[in-house]
């Protein structure tokens, strides 16, 4: 099965992840903590993050980088876009399957896990492709302020 057939799998997932769990039920991702609004610290510290959040936070991030001279040009074409999203979609089913936070700062995840799956569609549909990098660009920055990870960076953008 392909990258591109697996994103509306990968969105339904996070769609049902970010909604409330049915009554005795419980997501792949196990938090049981309500939803925040806003991205906050944890009591003023960075969230803890796992390797395999770690890993695929990077993967996103190195492929971004790798795109920015041409995105900020305005010279990556559709395909291009196309191919950043399947790999914002692809790391993003990773984290979910994978990913095993403590309740509150999956919490969190789930609202930079939101931004990047909305940037991610904007990439792959027919408008504002340069918009929905910007957004991938902004959650992975939000992820470099709020979660422990000290091999990530900041993208310049």
């Amino acid at each position: 099965m392909s990258n591109r057939s697996n994103a509306p799998l990968v969105a339904l997932l996070l769609a049902l992840a970010v909604a409330a769990p049915a009554a005795g039920h419980e997501h792949a991702h196990h938090h049981a903590a309500p939803a925040p609004k806003k991205l906050t610290l944890n009591a003023g510290q960075p969230w803890p993050t796992d390797a395999p959040l770690r890993q695929a936070m990077g993967r996103i991030r190195q492929a971004l980088a790798g795109e920015l001279p041409q995105i900020h040009a305005q010279r990556l074409d559709a395909a291009g876009y196309a191919a950043l999203a399947r790999t914002v979609e692809a790391e993003v089913g990773n984290i979910v399957a994978d990913c095993r936070l403590e309740p509150a700062a999956d919490a969190q995840l789930h609202l930079i896990v939101a931004d990047l799956l909305a940037g991610s569609r904007q990439m792959a549909g027919k408008k504002q492709r340069q918009a929905g990098a910007v957004k991938v660009v902004q959650a992975l920055n939000n992820y470099a302020g709020y979660f422990a990870d000290p091999g990530f960076s900041r993208l310049d953008h």
